[in-house]
């Protein structure tokens, strides 16, 4: 009888606990707050499944790359790229590509240099016609090739939050009027 107490006691204590899995603020709807005893991890609820290009394995993003920006939800959602088009994000975009040596290896317009062109028609990898693609190439790197730029990738404190990755690939697409990545 001791044992089916203390065993009521515990399902009780376990179920008055907050459910860690809902959307962090009901604004945001993108973000799902993941907890054990030790570590908070922040991940965006997404309906679509993002891997990184060098090794197929799941993209997950740390807490500090993700700023809760409309552009940033709706790519989550759906692989769209809001800022393409958007002259304020391409001139963003073009700052952080020259803020982060994108030019050294692919020119100042993307159309390569020492390293592929960005803007196509043809590229080292296929998925890189769309959006969602070069994302995931940009943010996780290639193999043999370029390294991962997301936040997280290179250094535990460092790299392109999803915002900035979007306005970069806005100024990608942006010498290319024939492919918007968004297709």
């Amino acid at each position: 009888m001791k044992y089916l107490v203390l065993i009521f006691i515990c399902f009780i204590q376990s179920c008055s606990k907050d459910d860690s899995s809902i959307p962090v603020s009901a604004e945001n709807d993108t973000v799902a707050q993941v907890s054990t005893e030790d570590s908070i991890s922040i991940q965006p609820v997404t309906n679509i499944k993002l891997v990184k290009t060098s090794d197929g394995s799941e993209i997950k993003f740390p807490e500090k790359a993700l700023v809760g920006t409309d552009a940033e939800k709706e790519f989550l959602k759906s692989g769209k790229n809001i800022y393409v088009g958007n002259a304020e994000a391409v001139a963003a975009g073009k700052k952080r590509y020259n803020m982060w040596s994108c030019t050294q290896c692919h020119g100042p317009t993307a159309k390569g240099q020492v390293g592929p062109g960005l803007i196509g028609p043809k590229y080292n990898y296929a998925k890189d016609a769309t959006n969602k693609g070069m994302f995931e190439t940009i943010w996780g790197g290639t193999n043999g090739g370029m390294g991962g730029k997301g936040f997280g990738i290179m250094a535990a404190d460092d790299g392109v939050t999803v915002d900035e990755l979007l306005k970069i690939i806005a100024f990608v697409r942006s010498h290319n009027k024939d492919l918007t990545g968004n297709e």
